[in-house]
């Protein structure tokens, strides 16, 4: 099943044949094709042009199958999906660049400021209510 890593990858990744694809995921190998005719998946290719898939493309394999097999989604609703979560890790990648450049702009220099402030917060514990009369 495993073979050896392709002459694309810079480190050693290990990758399957189409053959060891299909029948892992119990699907026809057209059916593997017909994702990669549809931009679904993206196999490398070896020396004499034979698929290879990597780690990565097995899961984003499963994901496809769980939208087609569980959900019923078609195609075209998969590419969307994908092509949404691609945008979502994208804008979550520069968001966390985002604060991690806000907070070393903002606190470089000031730990010990920042610090004081911290430990001269008193901890309250919550109160039960009491009702009070005026007797009024």
């Amino acid at each position: 099943m495993k073979r050896k890593p392709t002459r694309a990858s810079a480190e050693a990744r290990t990758t399957y044949h189409i053959s060891s694809v299909s029948q892992r995921y119990n699907i026809h190998p057209q059916t593997l094709r017909l994702y990669e005719r549809e931009g679904l998946l993206q196999p490398s290719r070896s020396d004499g042009n034979t698929r290879l898939y990597t780690d990565e493309d097995l899961k984003r394999l499963e994901i496809i199958l769980a939208l087609i097999r569980d959900l019923g989604v078609n195609l075209a609703g998969v590419e969307v999906i994908l092509n949404m979560r691609q945008k979502i890790e994208r804008i979550e990648a520069e968001v966390s660049a985002f604060l991690e450049y806000v907070r070393v702009e903002f606190a470089s220099g000031r730990e010990e400021e920042f610090e004081r402030k911290r430990q001269s917060l008193v901890p309250l514990s919550p109160r039960k209510m009491v009702k009070f009369d005026r007797g009024e």
